[in-house]
């Protein structure tokens, strides 16, 4: 049994005392910036209600309305248990868009930018005796060199855009710890022979530390075991785990680990993580998971909801989603434009789904925003390296925010620069540099989005490199190069990573969107059951294909080219897609 809460908010370092601060806040608009200047974080009461953490703009906050207010307030009162009082306390934001600030009793407790990564402060030195206060303002700014992924830069939903989402959107905890402790851990090695190597981290000074490893199996027996001594606040522990259960999402087995920080004998802090043992290469044009080639069968998860936008409305909401992604056959899942809540990245792990994690982009480009969209894709590597699902990262999509991408060197240049810093600090997983089109020569998948309809003709388009294996030089939209100057296809993975987006015609004469003159349409269940098996069969035939990605899991507000609708009711019969999905990836086996 796996030990790790499924509920933690964050499952790969546990520690089993944590409250929930989700639920009602006070709540209020500042459109005329005048909270700080009249000092609404002194205590007073805010004038609204919302419940927390679901954007104001959502059905569930309890406001829903779609105008755009560009700061706002939250503010509430909280308890800690006298058992907490001899410790640090932090407390946890899952993601708050855009930039926060958080009072704790009337004093600035810190800062943050960044909408889609977490962050937490220490705020005990700031509590008082009884309830304690925490108060926030958060700016979010209808800012085209601001990373906002799929949000619309006008407030309005129009084409592959949707409603905003401002302020808390993701949980909001508090965590006793112990002034001396480990603050983070980064996977080395897991390795499906058995090996495994993690670097701790500590919050502490550099003196004389041991630090302890635990690998348990899914009974719980202890099968490996690892301890450091260490003069810094950094350790490496290696295991080796004899008899090994690699993962894979055929077999999704993991790890339990239990890490300690030591001292004189006395056990400071203990944390609670997992692992899953996994090799994902790529080489001779192929993917290789565990060292059998393998062909990734993905869907296009945007991570919308209909009453919480890009909030999920429950933890088990994660679940479901993870789940019928694996009920329709598909073996991996490319979350797009978003940093989804870390609890669907267990379920990923758990369920066994193979992930491209993909950053949430700027429109528009200046140097600010190369640093913003850098800043925060960093953090979220640095949160999510540890899980096994994923197996590519992908800091850029289709240009976004670098429109002058192709003719710009200084561009091209901070391209390249996403790709050298995400391996740096995850060198063991493979980079899409820009998904769609315009690469330069360090991407390690060439990425081509091609939405041509039916499959006889998408099959035409690739007859040259069925024959020779090489991509075409311009790809399917605008004609967009698919290699920027400078760079060419170097025999890597080819991945048609968007295709099909069949939209449901609307019904009588609702207008249409401009989505219309991309993607192809449907009137039936019955019509997109054979188109999408028109699709699925075609792309088997492609055989220098090592991947593609359906375009989409669930219909998103007014783009619905879902294989579900947006309340997550299936279109046509998951088995039959499921079946479809199975004979693609039977024939891929057998070459």
């Amino acid at each position: 049994m796996i030990t790790t809460d499924i509920l933690h908010p964050r499952p790969q370092l546990t520690r089993p005392d944590w409250i929930s601060l989700d639920g009602t806040w006070e709540f209020a608009f500042d459109d005329d910036d005048q909270g700080r200047n009249d000092g609404w974080h002194d205590g007073r009461a805010l004038p609204r209600s919302i419940e927390v953490p679901f954007p104001y703009q959502s059905e569930r906050s309890g406001i829903g309305t779609q105008d755009v207010h560009e700061i706002v307030w939250y503010a509430r009162t909280f308890d800690v248990p006298p058992a907490w009082r001899e410790q640090d306390l932090l407390v946890h934001f899952g993601a708050v868009d855009y930039s926060t600030e958080v009072w704790i009793n009337g004093r600035l407790a810190g800062r943050n930018r960044g909408g889609h990564v977490p962050f937490s402060f220490n705020i005990a030195p700031f509590l008082v005796e009884g309830p304690n206060r925490i108060t926030l303002r958060v700016e979010d700014r209808q800012d085209m060199y601001q990373p906002r992924g799929k949000q619309s830069s006008s407030g309005k939903p129009v084409r592959i855009y949707y409603w905003c989402t401002t302020g808390i959107w993701q949980t909001v905890w508090l965590e006793p710890v112990p002034p001396v402790r480990i603050d983070s851990l980064r996977w080395l090695k897991t390795e499906p022979d058995g090996r495994l190597s993690i670097e701790v981290h500590l919050h502490a000074p550099s003196a004389g530390w041991t630090v302890e490893l635990d690998v348990l199996d899914d009974t719980g027996n202890r099968v490996a075991f690892a301890q450091a001594e260490t003069r810094f606040a950094t350790a490496t522990l290696d295991a080796r785990i004899d008899a090994p259960q690699a993962w894979s999402p055929d077999h999704p087995y993991l790890y339990d680990l239990r890490v300690r920080l030591v001292a004189d004998g006395r056990v400071l802090d203990e944390i609670g993580s997992y692992c899953g043992l996994r090799r994902f290469e790529a080489h001779g044009g192929h993917f290789h998971l565990n060292g059998q080639r393998t062909f990734l069968l993905m869907v296009l998860d945007q991570g919308y909801w209909p009453d919480t936008n890009l909030a999920a409305p429950s933890a088990d909401a994660l679940r479901v989603d993870a789940e019928w992604i694996k009920r329709l056959g598909f073996n991996a899942v490319r979350k797009h434009q978003k940093i989804e809540d870390e609890r669907w990245l267990y379920w990923c792990d758990r369920l066994g789904l193979l992930v491209w994690e993909e950053m949430p982009n700027t429109r528009s480009w200046s140097l600010d925003a190369e640093e913003a969209l850098l800043s925060e894709w960093e953090r979220a590597v640095e949160r999510d390296a540890g899980h096994p699902c994923i197996v590519a990262w992908v800091p850029l999509v289709e240009s976004f925010g670098f429109p002058a991408l192709y003719r710009h060197p200084g561009q091209q240049a901070f391209i390249e620069k996403l790709v050298l810093r995400t391996r740096r600090l995850d060198p063991g997983r493979l980079v899409v540099d820009n998904d769609g089109w315009e690469h330069t020569d360090l991407t390690d998948v060439c990425s081509i989005h091609d939405y041509t309809q039916p499959g006889d003709k998408l099959c035409a388009r690739y007859a040259e490199t069925q024959r020779t294996g090489v991509p075409p030089l311009k790809g399917w939209y605008k004609d967009k190069p698919l290699f920027l100057p400078g760079g060419e296809y170097r025999g890597q993975p080819i991945v048609l990573s968007e295709v099909g987006g069949f939209l449901s015609e609307p019904e009588g004469e609702a207008p249409r969107d401009r989505l219309f003159d991309y993607y192809g349409s449907v009137r039936s269940s019955d019509e997109l059951l054979a188109r999408y098996r028109d699709l699925i069969e075609s792309l088997g035939t492609l055989t220098f294909l090592a991947g593609a990605c359906y375009t989409q899991f669930t219909d998103v507000e007014h783009e619905k080219n879902g294989l579900l609708t947006f309340d997550r009711q299936p279109k046509i019969d998951p088995e039959l897609v499921a079946s479809l999905h199975r004979a693609l990836l039977e024939r891929y086996r057998n070459g």
